[in-house]
């Protein structure tokens, strides 16, 4: 297929790496330049705009928040008749759908397919994708969904999908956050986190988080982003904004979502999101 792939950043290129390696034809967008350096660097072509691009049959959407899904839709609509947008990023349940009557109305069919995995199952094809949507719609895309991960049909309703990624991001938020604040809690004991880290990781309390982003939690600031401080500010923001709606009381996600901010005001949102960890040390 032809596949146009919006939004090249650390977790969208590899999924769009994914796709091209399958034997899929991908052409990127992204409005960093460095971003697209990198894509070419991967054998992937890549422009600034979507109205640089030529016709496809599958859009793929990695933007990091809802405005930027707005504002890519309001540049796209003269040219997406006939195309299959899958929206993957995390926009929440409400922006989804609005894009969805919108890019409809243009003649286009959505899919609601966000991910969950991070940058390392991005790089291997091995990313969950909650997919929501026409059941006729996902089939017609699954070899470009399949070269990504493992595709999970939850709903035909579009906006079912980001709203189990709302639930999945309340957890990564809470466990993130709690991670930080046990080693933290280690290194006030007198213990060395480095010590306590494997000790703990691998029992009862250990969690995925707590093993992917602890070993990060004990470098520097300047350790590699994996996923930005940033990210979950709008992540754990979106959670609250979702239970809010709904009168859902999320008093952990709450405190999560408050040291997300704090680190972000702290300059440390284009940080890895292990920093928050810093919100203590500071």
């Amino acid at each position: 297929m032809n596949v146009i792939f919006v939004g090249l950043g650390a977790i969208g290129l590899p999924m769009a790496v994914q796709i091209h390696q399958a034997g899929h034809r991908v052409l990127g967008v992204d409005i960093a330049q460095a971003s697209r350096q990198r894509a070419l660097q991967q054998g992937i072509e890549a422009v600034e705009q979507f109205s640089q691009t030529v016709a496809a049959e599958v859009v793929i959407v990695m933007v990091a928040t809802p405005n930027q899904l707005e504002t890519l839709v309001s540049e796209a609509l003269p040219q997406v008749s006939g195309q299959y947008w899958v929206i993957m990023s995390t926009v929440g349940p409400e922006a989804v759908k609005l894009a969805h009557t919108r890019l409809q109305q243009a003649g286009a069919t959505v899919i609601d397919a966000p991910v969950t995995g991070g940058t390392a199952r991005a790089s291997t094809g091995e990313l969950v994708i909650f997919a929501a949507g026409d059941a006729q719609a996902i089939s017609h895309v699954e070899s470009v969904l399949n070269a990504m991960g493992t595709i999970s049909v939850i709903s035909n309703q579009v906006g079912a999908g980001q709203s189990i990624k709302v639930i999945n991001q309340h957890l990564c938020s809470v466990h993130i956050v709690a991670a930080a604040e046990a080693l933290n809690l280690a290194a006030t004991l007198g213990l060395d986190p480095a010590q306590v880290l494997p000790l703990i990781k691998a029992g009862a309390a250990g969690s995925w988080m707590l093993s992917d982003r602890g070993p990060r939690m004990l470098q520097a600031t300047d350790v590699e982003v994996s996923s930005a401080i940033n990210i979950f500010v709008k992540d754990s923001g979106l959670v609250s904004e979702a239970a809010a709606a709904h009168h859902a009381e999320v008093p952990l996600l709450q405190v999560a979502h408050a040291r997300f901010l704090a680190a972000a005001q702290a300059g440390l949102g284009l940080r890895d999101d292990s920093r928050v960890i810093e919100t203590w040390q500071q």
